[in-house]
């Protein structure tokens, strides 16, 4: 049928859709959620149909999502015509999943085809992740996701040997390793391209308290510039179509809460497979509050970063850590990036903890690469300024500048969280800490968030100042206060 195009000027955030008239679609024999082919000239998309029931369209009229008319180039009365078109292959195999089938190495590649191509609607995404959830993947299946992932995106070519990279699984607030540790690793000459997250549920992610100082999005050519000058670079991987397939997935699991260690594994690997990575080192917290709870769940999941680490012939290592209470004292973009310099620049209000687990990391990648006495080479060049003075270049190259650590200043408003009475610290809830950060505004408010006085086994007084809460919002605040007060994130005894 010809159609004169109608544009609705609203994104879907990804999926191709088209609206069409009930009388319309009642010629075609179409149903909402059916699909037809959109053709413009020599362009063709198939797209998912929704119908109007309201009487926005006359008859004649179809109504053009923004991700249709871009990929299209229609424009407001264009002429276009419609024909019914099937349904994509991969929802066979999504059915397949559901039934607990083994798929193929094909139908993988058929699915994360159309996930990448917007060829499926997030109802459709959703079944591909709870059939991936229920049915768990094979290691076999992880491993043909993780090679789809990579093929149906760009990947980062580096003409070197070998290529770092590192990952912690999360959970942890504070914990803002990866500038302190690409800062070490690149100033001793290895090439380390960090592509790193934003926050989802946590007050900070790496690229999010990377922001304080520089920009972090960048096209791959430019991401590929950076490094070139510097041996590394800390951007955002949401900038860049490094396994987009992973992104889509990810958008659909946080709703769910549904964190699959079949999608968790393919996920990370992707991601580090994509930027062409030789030697990767795996940071696997663990808490009764974290994400992996105890040792046992550690070491199910250290042997599936193992065994695909092997088939795609990167080395792994996985190092399985304490995650019992915050690393660092900054809890936020901005304090979490207050702390990282206090540290590069050997100030006495650095953070110990933070600065000795990033040390051990670094050694460990030492060793990966066949280096001697890692420990003590990673602390001469953080010593030495050297580590600062690579930081800054590769702030300067994504268009930061130096900041004075002592000069940044966190939200106006504060207030301290003391101890109703003296003791002993005992625990630290990760949870509560986060939450409290995030309600009293991080990580969108860059400088608000949570500074951490006191740790675990450190005695107190009645009075003593615990935790102090920074947000910019009196509402968020008083917020933010009154869950400090009544869900008591430190244990004392």
């Amino acid at each position: 049928m010809k159609f004169k195009a109608k544009l609705i000027g609203i994104s879907t955030g990804g999926t191709l859709i088209a609206l069409l008239n009930r009388k319309d679609s009642e010629v075609m024999g179409i149903n909402a959620m059916d699909r037809v082919k959109i053709i413009k000239g020599q362009r063709i998309e198939t797209v998912v149909v929704d119908i109007d029931k309201r009487g926005y369209l006359k008859k004649g009229e179809i109504g053009i999502f923004e991700e249709v008319a871009e990929s299209l180039k229609i424009k407001n009365k264009d002429a276009v015509k419609a024909v019914t078109a099937r349904k994509p292959l991969s929802l066979d195999y999504i059915r397949k999943k559901l039934d607990g089938v083994k798929l193929n190495a094909k139908e993988i590649d058929q699915i994360v085809w159309d996930i990448v191509h917007n060829k499926l609607s997030d109802v459709e995404l959703a079944y591909f992740v709870a059939a991936c959830y229920t049915n768990v993947l094979t290691m076999e299946e992880t491993i043909y996701l993780v090679k789809s992932m990579v093929k149906n995106g760009e990947m980062l070519k580096l003409n070197r040997y070998p290529i770092i990279d590192k990952h912690c699984i999360g959970g942890i607030p504070g914990n803002r390793t990866t500038p302190i540790i690409v800062a070490i690793v690149a100033a001793a000459g290895y090439t380390m391209p960090k592509t790193s997250s934003r926050s989802i549920t946590s007050p900070a992610g790496t690229a999010d308290t990377m922001e304080v100082f520089c920009n972090v999005s960048f096209p791959i050519k430019k991401m590929e510039k950076i490094i070139r000058k510097a041996n590394a670079c800390i951007v955002w991987g949401g900038a860049l179509n490094l396994a987009p397939a992973d992104d889509k997935i990810i958008k659909v699991e946080k709703p769910l809460e549904i964190d699959a260690e079949s999608q968790l594994l393919a996920s990370i690997m992707a991601k580090k497979y994509s930027v062409s990575s030789t030697h990767i080192l795996i940071d696997i917290p663990i808490a009764d509050d974290a994400k992996i709870k105890n040792r046992l769940e550690a070491e199910k999941l250290k042997k599936g970063f193992e065994t695909i680490g092997k088939k795609l012939r990167k080395k792994i290592k996985v190092i399985v850590t304490d995650g019992t209470q915050p690393i660092g004292n900054g809890v936020g973009p901005l304090l979490e990036a207050r702390d990282v310099l206090f540290i590069l620049k050997r100030d006495t209000k650095r953070p110990m903890d933070l600065e000795k687990k990033c040390l051990m990391m670094v050694s460990e990648i030492f060793s990966m690469v066949g280096e001697k006495n890692g420990y003590e080479k990673a602390k001469k060049i953080l010593e030495s300024g050297k580590a600062y003075k690579k930081f800054m270049e590769i702030v300067r190259l994504q268009g930061g500048k130096e900041i004075n650590p002592n000069k940044m200043k966190p939200a106006k408003l504060s207030y301290d969280i003391v101890s109703s009475k003296a003791g002993t610290i005992k625990d630290i809830n990760n949870f509560i800490i986060s939450r409290i950060a995030r309600i009293a505004g991080a990580p969108s408010e860059k400088s608000a968030g949570i500074y951490i006085r006191r740790h675990i086994g450190e005695k107190v007084r009645r009075g003593d100042t615990l935790y102090t809460i920074y947000s910019k919002s009196k509402d968020k605040m008083e917020y933010a206060k009154s869950i400090a007060v009544s869900e008591k994130g430190f244990v004392i005894k």
